[in-house]
């Protein structure tokens, strides 16, 4: 992850344009989430979408050490999955399940990193409960994002949130640091101790997210070498925004209507 990066001004104007374009397309994918949709369906969508807001994916061809090139414009993460689940003409979306959409997107150079977990028709009462407990903890910890604070702010309220309703959170992979590059320094994990950590400063632009299991934290990783699923099967959600840390506070690159519901 490169070293850390101060935005000025105009950077952080060019990032609410990528910010704006990347909750548009999660916004379009969550129109669609229906009983019967496929996830394939869903990511026909998304590049209909990122080529309508005149955007460039982030996602797609993204490469890791020692993974193929990520071959898809979002990530489908349903009931099990955590993260990184690829889309596919077989995962056909079946009443009572969630499925996590996380979806990036560039323009001019600048990326915008936004994520949510949609219910699908009609879903059980713990899984509602996950999905109003994670979208909650993930506001509250982007209320610490403000000069001042430290990284440990954001991530113990990330974790409190979860394990404070008998949840818990992923503890090997985090938010980060976002603007000409996808992931830039620093890393936000989703647990932390108030107070610690790298102190805050206006200008930081950082993906912030919450990854929430109603089981036990652990996880491993599926053939693909992408998918991240829960060990014991439980659900698990996801939620994501793009923050700028300005003088006066945080404020949220990817709003859209999709959070006012």
């Amino acid at each position: 992850m490169d070293k850390l990066k101060i935005k000025n001004r105009v950077e952080i104007e060019k990032m609410k344009q990528s910010g704006k374009a990347a909750a548009t397309v999660l916004k379009r994918i969550g129109e669609a989430i229906a009983p019967g949709v496929s996830t394939a369906d869903l990511e026909r969508i998304s590049r209909d979408t990122i080529a309508e807001v005149k955007a460039t994916s982030s996602f797609l061809g993204y490469q890791l050490p020692e993974h193929e090139p990520y071959p898809a414009t979002i990530c489908t993460s349903i009931n099990d999955v955590v993260i990184h689940g690829i889309p596919d003409e077989s995962q056909v979306l079946e009443d009572g399940d969630i499925i996590g959409i996380d979806t990036a997107v560039s323009i001019e150079g600048y990326h915008g990193d936004n994520a949510y977990t949609f219910p699908v028709g009609d879903i059980s009462p713990s899984a509602e409960r996950l999905l109003k407990v994670t979208r909650n903890s993930l506001y509250d910890a982007i209320a610490e994002a403000k000069p001042g604070n430290r990284i440990g702010d954001i991530s113990s309220k990330l974790q409190s949130g979860a394990e404070s309703q008998g949840f818990s959170v992923l503890q090997n992979f985090s938010g980060h640091g976002i603007g000409r590059n996808l992931h830039e320094a620093p890393e936000v994990p989703c647990m932390g101790i108030a107070g610690r950590g790298l102190r805050l400063r206006a200008g930081m632009v950082l993906a912030i997210e919450t990854m929430v299991n109603i089981g036990f934290s652990d996880v491993h990783i599926l053939a693909d070498g992408w998918t991240v699923a829960t060990v014991d099967g439980s659900l698990s959600a996801l939620f994501e925004h793009t923050v700028a840390i300005l003088s006066d506070g945080p404020e949220i690159l990817t709003g859209s209507e999709l959070w006012e519901t």
